[in-house]
This record gives structure tokens, C-alpha cells and sequence, in this order.
């Protein structure tokens, strides 16, 4: 697919610039990511993983390339403040004049963006005494600590952070003429703001922050291309609207399908928690959750699932693995080229049996070479298998049989018999 260019940079530092564009997975018991621990290769040397974060992206980026990843970044919203906004500041003021009942924290920036801009109105104590005095819930850890750091009493927060046990917990109460305060996170909550009024509540919208479409849309649009073929190895979220936002730009682009196909099927997603996956599996896109919803525990979790995805095998009696961008020798992580690649692909999808070199010659013709008229010949797979052998480190990893092609010599697979001679 072709890429996009201009704009301003998709990649994290210490990455390469990139241009182009089943089941389900099983939830994870994982340890943080911040561990100094590395297998060896490093978990994720060899891959490419792409993060739709807005916020945090350069401490997951870290976290990833501590372990290994190549990493593309393609933002899929954006956080606009409304400190200004009319709408926060006469909500505000009513639960100044008449405080609430109940206040509800949905995200830390959104709570600590309330207290700052009321402070910045000159109002920020009266805010504080008036929640003060309120019965305090938070939507997990994150709103948690920000209600605590505000100097109030501390909130009750649901093992699964998420807004349908937090509305749960609350309509167990009677609530008919109740004020119920609630921090919205980035858009509106209808359903669960609509379930607090039949229940008799009056509530009051505090709208902190909004998403937002990125104002340089060229790294999603690479992001997106790039998942699209089969580029990038993982896909991480970090919220619901990034993942609802990833797919949007693939709809406006009439690429949709493709995305989707591609996250169910060779690219991993990742998300930071249930409600993050939410927009994904409205789609059966499967995904990777922590059980603890934190960034370096996604990290950790993917750490273990995506190497888990490429077979190691045993040939000529060295172990080899194909990654996304590189193969993995007796351990040591050897960059390929793309037509290296593409040539390792097509022996290791028939280990131990013989590829024509007409056929290595189809997977080295790029669209474009081909409608050009410029396929590769035989001397061009020639050329190109030597290439490989200096990659890999070990010439007698891809084997020549003389007048039919090439094979990798498959060795024995534990128990099972050594593939057959061609």
C-alpha cells in the first residue's frame, strides 16, 4: 500500500522512518515492564509495534524499545483542554453553590484539570470544600490518586475500573433527588448519565477535556497503512477513543476492512485494559489484556505473546525464528532486508521442502517492479539468497539444490522424524 509523506514525524526517537503503509487472546497474569530482566534475543527485538497514544507515548515507547521493539507512533486523537470553556465553568460554580452529593472521577487528568482550572478562576478552595463534604467514587487507581492528592477523603474505586461496575455500585443506593457530580473523560456519557436520572439523580456534567482528531493526521495515516500491510507486528491502546479513533481514520480512508483483517489476523493488538479493548471486540478483533491495567504490565503481556506467535524451528542445526523485520539465529537478532524477508517467508511456509526458484523469483517482484516489467530472474534469486546467507550469519541455513531451487534443511522437531528428503 502506498505511504503518505509530509508531516511531522511518525516515528520515537532512536526509530527508523517508515512511509508505507483467530482466537481470541487469553487474558495475562504479567509482572511490570520495567524490569531490568531481558531474555535473550530481547523480547521484542526484531518487531514492530505501533502506539495510537496521545499521552504517555514517549514512556510506552521506552518501555518497548528497553525490550527490543522498533516503534511507530501514530497518534489517534488528541486532549484539548476546555479550561476556558463556559460549559466547565458554570458546572463548577453549581456544585460550588450547591455542592453534590456524590462525585464521580473518571480519569486523573480529567480531575486534576477540573482543580486547576477552578484555582485558575480564583476558585479552587471553594471547590475543595464543597466536594469535600461529598461522597467520593473514582473509575480505577489513576482518578483514585488524584482525588487523594486534591487532599480529599478517599474514593471507592471498582476492582475493574469501569464505568458500568462504578454505575452498578451506585444505583444499589437510592438516588431520587440525589446530585450526582460526574467528571466526563473526553467525550460525553449518555448512557450512564441517563441511568443516573431514571434513578431520580440530578446530575451534573463536568466536562474537563474532550478528544479530539489530530491536528497532523500523516503519522495515524502511516500507522494505519502500515498495519494495513502487515508492517507493523503490534498495535498498542492505551484508551477506547484511540482504538474507536484508529478505526475512523481507516473508515474516512475506505480501508476499514483491510485494518480489521489485519488485526485479526498476522498484527497483535494491545490494550491497556477491558474497557480500552471495548471499541475492538465490537469488531471480534481479538486482544491482548493485562490483568493489571498499566502500561508496563501491556508491555509485559506482549512481551510474552508475540514472539509466542513465530515458530522456532531447528535447521542445520541452529534455531531459527522469523520476526517482523529481522530472524533470530541461535538467539542473535540478524536484520533482514525486505526481499531477504520476503525469501525466508516462502522457505520457512514449507520448511525442509524445496522451493523453485520461479517461485522465490514471484516473492521478490514487488507490484510496482512487476508492472513496470521488471520482475526478478533466476541470477536476481541468485543474488538475493546470497544476500540472506550473509544476513543470517549461517550459510548452511538455506540450503541449494542443484537444477530445482532452494530448502531450509529442517531438523528433527523433538520427537517427530526429520522432514523428507526432497
Amino acid at each position: 500500500m502506498p505511504g503518505r509523506s509530509g508531516g511531522e514525524a511518525a516515528h520515537l526517537p532512536g526509530t527508523a522512518a517508515r512511509r508505507h503503509g483467530g482466537d481470541r487472546a487469553p487474558v495475562l497474569t504479567d509482572a511490570d515492564a520495567t524490569s531490568t530482566h531481558h531474555d535473550a534475543p530481547a523480547s521484542l527485538g526484531g518487531f514492530t509495534v505501533g502506539i495510537t497514544a496521545a499521552r504517555r507515548a514517549d514512556e510506552l515507547g521506552s518501555l518497548l524499545q528497553r525490550h527490543g521493539a522498533r516503534v511507530q507512533h501514530g497518534p489517534a486523537l488528541r486532549i484539548v483542554p476546555v479550561s476556558d470553556d463556559a460549559q466547565l465553568h458554570a458546572a463548577t460554580e453549581r456544585c460550588i453553590t450547591d455542592p453534590p452529593s456524590v462525585v464521580i472521577a473518571t480519569t486523573g487528568i480529567g480531575f486534576r484539570g477540573w482543580v486547576a482550572a477552578a484555582d485558575g478562576w480564583g476558585r479552587g478552595g471553594e471547590l475543595l470544600s464543597a466536594l469535600g463534604h461529598a461522597r467520593l467514587l473514582a473509575r480505577g487507581p489513576k482518578a483514585r490518586g488524584a482525588v487523594s492528592e486534591a487532599g480529599l477523603a478517599d474514593a471507592w474505586s471498582p476492582d475493574s475500573e469501569s464505568a458500568a461496575e462504578l454505575l452498578d455500585h451506585l444505583l444499589t443506593g437510592p438516588l431520587d433527588g440525589v446530585r450526582v457530580a460526574v467528571q466526563l473523560h473526553g467525550r460525553p456519557l449518555p448512557d450512564f448519565v441517563e441511568a443516573l436520572r431514571c434513578a431520580g439523580a440530578e446530575v451534573i456534567e463536568i466536562p474537563v477535556y474532550r478528544w479530539s482528531t489530530p491536528l497532523d493526521s500523516t503519522p495515524l495515516d502511516n500507522l494505519v497503512d502500515a498495519v494495513c500491510a502487515h508492517e507493523v507486528d503490534a498495535v498498542t491502546f492505551t484508551s477506547a477513543p484511540a482504538a474507536a479513533g484508529l478505526l475512523a481514520r481507516a473508515a474516512e480512508q475506505g480501508i476499514r476492512e483491510s485494518l480489521l483483517d489485519a488485526l485479526r489476523g498476522p498484527v497483535l493488538a494491545a490494550c491497556v485494559g477491558p474497557v480500552t479493548s471495548a471499541p475492538l471486540a465490537e469488531h471480534d478483533v481479538p486482544a491482548v489484556v493485562p490483568d493489571r491495567f498499566r502500561l508496563g504490565a501491556m508491555v509485559r503481556a506482549l512481551c510474552q505473546q508475540l514472539p509466542d506467535r513465530h515458530p522456532t524451528l531447528p535447521v542445520a542445526g541452529h534455531a531459527l525464528q522469523l520476526r517482523g523485520h529481522a530472524a533470530v539465529v541461535d538467539g542473535d537478532i540478524k536484520p533482514l532486508s525486505p526481499n531477504g524477508k520476503a525469501l525466508l517467508r516462502v522457505l520457512l511456509d514449507r520448511p525442509g521442502r524445496v522451493i523453485p526458484r520461479a517461485e522465490l523469483a514471484t516473492a521478490l517482484n514487488s507490484p510496482d517492479a512487476a508492472s513496470n516489467g521488471r520482475g526478478a530472474d533466476e541470477h536476481a534469486v541468485e543474488q538475493a539468497v546470497a544476500r540472506l546467507r550473509a544476513a543470517l550469519g549461517a550459510p548452511d541455513l538455506v540450503q541449494t539444490v542443484i537444477k530445482r531451487g532452494y530448502r531450509l534443511p529442517l531438523g528433527p522437531m523433538k520427537d517427530a522424524p526429520r522432514c523428507a528428503l526432497p
